[in-house]
């Protein structure tokens, strides 16, 4: 099995201006993260960086990452993956896995993990990642999405909110988790491409806006979402200049 990922590279950011063009020890952050999915790559698969800049595409040109420019005026990171689909002309059955440009320090085997999974469920439109929960505060953090699986391991709701929940969860606080442990979402995605050229004409769900969790709105759209689950939290993104020094000191270590 082969696929395509797409790595989406904004230049602005907020938090941490040309976050993409970030130095990682001698190499762009954008091209950290190429290289590292690199690594578990099969045969015939390929990554493709969706840029909105051209420094980003000369960047991943110096150091041989395949890289396409998209608009700059895209609401968000699955209008780019759309188009970035429609730029490659990928047949609507092709896999496609979104890694964000940010995780220099993503695990390649969870890449593949999300790709075979939607692979092997032809009823689900798109997969994605979760871990247990071990730790009372992340339960309760609301930045910390949370994800319920059924019986064949397809969502059936994320959240903010502390979820799975039993009855008596208030009685004495939040001192404790819930049992089986409750499930972390990890915010890595495959896609068919023809419903991820689909997705963003689809009407927001009420759920999602309350949420702000775009995934929801292909549950409320009837579409299912498969769910591998790894035992290992991802490694962390990078977010501030103070996640990019931490960063900086793993790579010079």
């Amino acid at each position: 099995m082969s696929y395509t990922v797409l790595i989406p590279a904004r230049l602005a950011s907020s938090r941490l201006p040309n976050k993409p063009l970030a130095d990682i020890a001698g190499l762009p952050m954008v091209v950290r993260v190429a290289h590292r999915v690199a690594q578990g790559l099969p045969a015939g698969s390929r990554i493709v960086v969706a840029a909105d800049d051209a420094s980003i595409l000369q960047a991943c040109a110096r150091h041989g990452v395949q890289a396409l420019l998209t608009r700059v005026d895209h609401p968000s990171g699955s209008d780019r993956l759309a188009e970035a689909c429609e730029l490659l002309k990928l047949p609507a059955d092709a896999i496609v896995v979104n890694v964000q440009g940010d995780e220099p320090l993503i695990d390649p085997s969870l890449v593949s993990a999300v790709a075979t999974l939607l692979h092997q469920r032809p009823e689900a439109s798109m997969s994605t990642a979760a871990h247990p929960l071990h730790e009372v505060a992340d339960f309760v953090n609301p930045n910390v999405v949370k994800v319920v699986v059924d019986a064949r391991s397809l969502a059936l709701y994320f959240s903010r909110a502390p979820i799975a929940w039993w009855r008596d969860g208030y009685a004495h606080g939040v001192t404790t988790l819930a049992q089986p442990a409750p499930l972390r979402h990890i915010g890595i995605y495959a896609y068919r491409a023809g419903f991820l050229r689909q997705f963003p004409t689809l009407a927001q769900a009420p759920i999602e806006v309350c949420e702000e969790l775009e995934q929801l709105r292909a549950m409320w759209h009837g579409h299912r979402i498969a769910v591998h689950l790894s035992q290992q939290a991802p490694g962390a993104g990078v977010d501030t200049p103070e996640d990019l020094e931490r960063v900086r000191r793993l790579f010079q270590a």
